[in-house]
């Protein structure tokens, strides 16, 4: 990983340089925080969705802060662990895969793996029978701002046969679900648990270990989540569900892992007469997931010399800067009334998908982030 320089802030760096790209800026310190705050508060191991930010520094800062367990969907994800972490333990925990990957899950040694289907239990048949093999629950859980359930996880009649298999087969027997991206109710994780030993003791199985998903709520506007109480809740309930005989607990957060680690800076191209405001990013970019989850409100603007905008709030429809009339964000966005082109437009909590999913479309698209101290 190069060494970069560390500005103060992003608002510091604004004002030196003046990007004209959309910039990323990113916060070491409060990576580092977060990641100590999973581990000390969830009551098993901690394991980190590398798809929400697989940017090398990401990686390296959750090894350095102790973070020894990665959630991987790819063989890309793998090697990216492993470049910067040999010994890591890796989750494979994407349930559909190529007989080709898990050829390379076998070569890097993963060490657990889901299924959600008997087909995708017969790929895993060349791993080594300490895999943990975890089945994929899926429930109408409601309390996230879009259900996983649709498109993976096996319903408890379903999940009990397939658990009973992967114990015939030698496998060491898991169990995993995911309550649902934004997810800040733990009742959603309660609901789950309670069903995932119901599953273990119709299959007569006792599960190694629970994997309780990610879907951690991030702070996209409002209050911040309090994902103390989610860690209490699950350990109350996997306690009451399972009683003497309870499984170990893995969880896999990516966005309420790395969110709050980026800023986004944007630029105003343009102000229209109408209100309209064009960005040096959009929806193709850094933007990308406005679209299907909405936009939160943790947004402020700041001029060329780094001061804070702080006119009467005025809605504005904003569009990215693509040729495309769908470049658009979803809904109008409050901007201070005395925001000037030029000046820059910030997003907060952007770490997580924003770097994983933005693309190069027309030449735009974010720029290498910028390390600072701090990102208010």
């Amino acid at each position: 990983m190069r060494d970069t320089p560390t500005w103060a802030d992003p608002a510091s760096h604004i004002a030196r340089h003046t990007p004209d790209m959309a910039q990323f800026y990113f916060s070491p310190a409060i990576l580092q925080a977060t990641a100590r705050r999973f581990r000390d508060g969830f009551p098993g191991l901690v394991t980190y969705a590398v798809k929400a930010n697989a940017g090398e520094e990401v990686l390296a800062n959750l090894v350095a802060s102790g973070m020894r367990a990665f959630d991987v969907a790819s063989p890309r994800e793998m090697y990216a662990v492993r470049a910067l972490c040999p010994d890591a333990v890796l989750h494979y925990n994407n349930p559909v895969r190529s007989r080709e990957e898990v050829a390379v899950a076998r070569a890097v040694g993963v060490a657990s793996c889901s299924v959600d289907c008997f087909g995708e239990l017969a790929k895993l048949d060349p791993l080594p029978r300490e895999t943990e093999v975890a089945v994929r629950l899926a429930l109408p859980v409601s309390g996230a701002a879009y259900d996983f359930g649709e498109k993976f996880g096996a319903g408890p009649e379903k999940a009990a046969a397939l658990l009973r298999e992967v114990a015939a087969m030698g496998f060491v027997p898991a169990m995993t679900f995911h309550p649902g991206t934004q997810c800040a109710d733990p009742a959603a994780w309660g609901a789950y648990i309670e069903a995932a030993a119901d599953v273990s003791k119709t299959a007569g199985v006792r599960i190694r270990r629970l994997n309780v998903g990610g879907g951690f709520a991030s702070h996209r506007d409002g209050v911040a989540p309090d994902l103390e109480a989610i860690f209490d809740h699950v350990a109350v309930v996997t306690r009451r569900a399972f009683g003497e005989d309870a499984p170990a607990l893995v969880c896999e957060p990516g966005r309420a892992m790395v969110a709050e680690a980026f800023t986004l800076a944007t630029r105003v191209k343009a102000l229209r007469g109408c209100g309209a405001v064009f960005l040096n990013d959009g929806i193709y970019g850094g933007l990308f997931e406005a679209r299907d989850i909405g936009m939160g409100d943790r947004i402020r603007v700041i001029g060329p010399d780094g001061a804070a905008r702080g006119g009467e709030a005025v809605s504005r429809v904003v569009y990215g800067p693509t040729c495309d009339s769908l470049d658009r964000l979803p809904a109008p966005v409050a901007l201070p009334g005395d925001m000037a082109e030029g000046d820059y437009v910030l997003f907060d909590g952007m770490g997580a998908y924003s770097r994983a999913i933005a693309t190069r479309f027309n030449g735009y698209g974010p720029g290498e982030a910028v390390t600072v101290a701090r990102l208010g």
